[in-house]
């Protein structure tokens, strides 16, 4: 099994398509014995430590084993079956356990501090300086100075963690595959596009069914819930989208009691007075209390704007007759009232988004900008017949890296849009280079028979989202790997995806590629100019409900993780609703927050840092105000930001990189102008 085991195969392509559940656990189980191999040689090492032998080994040997364990858990995210998943949960703990020990291994953790001690150490500088002080860092952040028995119980909160972590991500694909909704009178549909019609009747008659078949997928949901007449569907639809994992099978709660306890408990053990001063520790917002000063600031900036926008809901809710307004009304209302004052609605824009064009004007854009060449290349080692396969390279002709697309929803894949790293590369101290590869996945809007696929104006910033996070990998030419590409703090990781959303408003860059896919027109001024007037749209409602995630997530895991005092799972469902209640017109609007299928926070890595989004969107905001001002096409503003943010990674602080671009400090008001305007009076 070992020689032909596609996990454990050598080469520059990741075969994916042959990867099964039978090789995963023979599989991993020989990569975690290889690397413990190593560890244990490392940490008897009998030559005196070095830079080299020891940071640089130790560098060797993590990236080693995270870029063959990575196939694996990527491919339950997108081409998930019942045998991989098996498989995986089988080895994870051992997973969970080889990374946990590794931290803990008191070998290394002796060589790593008389490294620290040599002269060699003291005389480090720039980059090496920080790479050593990150590494104690995050030794001791994992416990290394822990006495054994705290050691121990450490270890089994990791591996616990990391089970309870993916059933809650597993829970929440399976409940949304397992809901179907069945409609057979065509008449409910009435006001639903078209297309989002005939994708209903097509999944029915895939199931076997007559009429039309709705699902959980967003491509399903969104269509409901913006245009569908039938206000009991849109009930429907809503409530189980939004309760998800709250009963029966799939029950997410009390995974999050228990999350929440271990969470606590870890963060104790390490001397942190809770989760989020443990997390925040190596970010931007340093702990837990400037954190939620700068969530509760932006509440109360933001507030007057919500409550504009809450009572402009209420008032065209009235005026439909669905008065008073209901959570599952409030899409239709919101999309009524955005076509009523600015005759825009985001299917009208489809046309002009057919997502080939999207790409190649998204390609064309990086070239202009960052002098970055994308093309396409045939690969056959993919997981899907929709995954394409792209080359990036600088202007310079070298291959920065891979990346592959995979953009449309499946039942076995999980949903929302992201990107993963496969491969860290970056120079090579022969002054070679070896290239990157990603992937960026989403759950666009798919093909129609002949047609297609036609993106909203969402789904287009949400594709340029995705490609900046994988600009932020494959550009990165930071030689030491653990610091380079996407291995910065989680409130900075989202500037450079958030700003590339900022060309998808730009008339110039719209005319790279936002042409109808019949007769290739540009988008017509006068619609652009309705949808630039339509930005702030209900800027103040967008903003408190990131700011609602915030708020609870931090309190979740701080007051409230630090007194649960063996609640319950209905209580703890009852205290949260009862916090949303300050971000909700009514409050029973509150009774629909999403906790049970928040996979950011229960099974990703946002746990105390949803916060994040908004503080990167303040930093993206400012920066690209440069780019207004010296032109959005500027080679030479690109070339400044590629030098001194986007292939810089965690090369220095956030803030140092941050004023390195523009000259100063961040400036919350930019994301004010930007997305909300003048204060309402």
């Amino acid at each position: 099994m070992t020689a032909t085991n596609p996990l454990l195969q050598e080469g520059p392509a990741i075969p994916f398509h042959r990867i099964r559940g039978e090789h995963v656990e023979p599989g991993v189980r020989e990569i975690l014995r290889v690397g413990r191999e190593r560890l244990e040689q490392l940490a008897t090492d009998p030559a005196p430590p070095t830079f080299d032998n020891t940071l640089g080994a130790l560098d060797d040997l993590t990236r080693w084993v995270a870029e063959r364990l990575t196939p694996a858990s990527h491919l339950l995210s997108v081409a998930e079956t019942p045998e991989l998943r098996s498989a995986y949960n089988e080895v994870l703990p051992e997973i969970s356990q080889f990374w946990t020990r590794l931290t803990l291994h008191e070998g290394l953790w002796a060589r790593l501090r008389a490294f620290e001690a040599t002269d060699e150490a003291t005389r480090l500088t720039g980059l090496a300086r920080r790479h050593l002080e990150k590494t104690m860092l995050e030794f001791r952040r994992s416990g290394a100075d822990l006495p054994p028995d705290r050691r121990a119980r450490l270890e089994e909160i990791q591996v616990a963690l990391s089970t309870l972590q993916q059933r809650f991500g597993e829970h929440v694909l399976d409940a949304t595959a397992a809901w179907e909704y069945r409609v057979d009178d065509e008449s409910r549909l009435d006001g639903v596009p078209a297309a989002a019609r005939r994708r209903f009747r097509a999944a029915a008659k895939a199931a076997g069914h007559d009429g039309w078949l709705l699902t959980l997928d967003y491509p399903s949901v969104e269509p409901i819930l913006k245009y569908a007449r039938d206000r009991e569907l849109r009930r429907t639809v809503f409530e189980a989208y939004t309760t998800r994992c709250r009963a029966g099978e799939y029950d997410n709660r009390p995974l999050v009691v228990d999350i929440l306890n271990l969470r606590t408990e870890l963060a104790g053990l390490l001397g942190y007075r809770g989760f989020p001063d443990y997390v925040l520790e190596d970010r931007m917002a340093r702990d837990e209390a400037r954190a939620r000063g700068f969530t509760a600031e932006l509440t109360d900036r933001a507030r007057p704007y919500w409550q504009r926008d809450a009572a402009r809901l209420r008032e065209h809710a009235a005026t439909l007759g669905l008065d008073p307004l209901q959570p599952w009304d409030v899409s239709f209302v919101s999309e009524h009232l955005r076509r009523t004052e600015y005759d825009l609605d985001d299917e009208a824009l489809r046309p002009w988004f057919p997502l080939d064009r999207v790409e190649s004007g998204l390609w064309e854009l990086a070239r202009r900008v960052f002098g970055l060449t994308v093309e396409e290349r045939e690969v056959d080692e993919v997981w899907h017949p929709d995954v394409r396969h792209y080359d990036i390279r600088a202007d310079d002709g070298v291959l920065l890296g891979s990346f592959y697309t995979d953009w449309f929803p499946r039942k076995e894949k999980r949903q929302g849009a992201w990107m993963n790293d496969f491969r860290s590369g970056g120079p090579r101290p022969d002054g070679g280079f070896d290239p990157h590869l990603g992937v960026i996945c989403g759950n666009f809007t798919p093909p129609e028979g002949d047609r297609p696929a036609l993106l909203t104006h969402r789904e287009v910033e949400t594709l340029f989202h995705e490609f900046g996070h994988l600009l932020h990998h494959t550009t990165s030419r930071v030689p030491i790997r653990s610091r380079g590409g996407l291995n910065v703090a989680w409130d900075w990781v989202e500037l450079p995806s958030q700003i590339m959303e900022n060309w998808t408003w730009e008339r110039e860059a719209l005319d790279l590629f936002a042409r109808h896919h019949e007769t290739g027109e540009p988008l017509p001024d006068e619609l652009f100019d309705r949808m630039v007037r339509a930005r702030r749209f209900m800027g103040g409602w967008q903003m408190m409900r990131q700011l609602s995630f915030g708020t609870v997530d931090l309190e979740l895991h701080g007051p409230w993780a630090r007194d649960l005092n063996g609640t319950g799972p209905d209580e703890l469902m009852a205290r949260v609703e009862e916090r949303f209640r300050d971000f909700s017109p009514a409050p029973h609007f509150a009774r629909y927050h999403i906790l049970t299928s928040f996979t950011h926070l229960f099974s990703g890595g946002y746990a105390a840092g949803y916060y994040s989004y908004l503080w990167s969107e303040v930093l993206e905001a400012d920066a690209f105000s440069r780019f207004r001002n010296e032109g959005i096409f500027n080679r030479e503003t690109g070339r400044d930001y590629m030098e001194s943010i986007l292939s810089r990674g965690d090369s220095d602080d956030p803030e140092a990189l941050f004023r390195s671009f523009l000259g100063r400090d961040p400036d919350p008001q930019a994301l004010l102008d930007r997305n909300l305007g003048p204060v309402p009076s």
